[in-house]
C-alpha cells in the first residue's frame, strides 16, 4: 500500500511533508534516528516538523520508535494492523557504527506480569558488533 493510501487510512491529511516521511521510512528496512531522516530530506525539513510528524506516525501506528542503549530513538515502518512492533521481533543496536537492526527472526519474549501491573510496551534490544563493523575490525 503506498503511503497516501496508508495516510488517508489513518485519518490523516495527505500533506507533501508528510508523503515525504513516510515514504522515507517505508523505503528503509531498519529503523532511523531522527537525523538520519532529517539528513536525507532536503533543505526545506525543519527538526520540529518533523519531531511532529513523527510523534503523530507513532500515535496513528503507521510507524513504531525503539530506543537505543545511546537513548536516541530509531523510527521504523509499522504495520497498522499489528500489535506493538511489526511481527513482535527483537532489534539489534551496534556499539561501533549505531546502526539498528530489525531481527524478524527472534520473536519478542512473554512476559506475564502481576494484574496489578499494566504494560504499554515492550523492546528487545541486543547490543553487539554488526557485521560490516566486524569485518572492518
Amino acid at each position: 500500500m503506498n503511503a497516501v493510501q496508508r495516510l488517508k487510512d489513518a485519518n490523516m491529511r495527505t500533506t507533501q511533508n508528510r508523503i515525504a516521511i513516510l515514504e522515507l521510512i517505508e523505503e528503509h528496512d531498519e529503523p532511523m534516528s531522527h537525523a538520519e531522516i532529517l539528513g536525507l530530506l532536503d533543505d526545506s525539513f525543519d527538526r520540529v516538523t518533523l519531531y511532529r510528524i513523527l510523534d503523530a506516525f507513532v500515535e496513528k501506528r503507521l510507524i513504531h520508535r525503539v530506543q537505543g542503549t545511546d537513548g536516541t530513538w530509531r523510527f521504523c515502518s509499522h504495520d497498522i494492523d499489528a500489535e506493538s512492533c511489526p511481527g513482535g521481533h527483537a532489534h539489534f543496536l551496534c556499539d561501533v557504527c549505531g546502526k539498528m537492526t530489525c531481527l524478524p527472526q527472534i520473536p519478542m519474549p512473554h512476559v506475564t506480569l502481576d494484574e496489578c501491573y499494566i504494560v504499554n510496551k515492550k523492546q528487545f534490544l541486543i547490543t553487539g558488533i554488526c557485521p560490516s563493523c566486524r569485518v572492518e575490525t
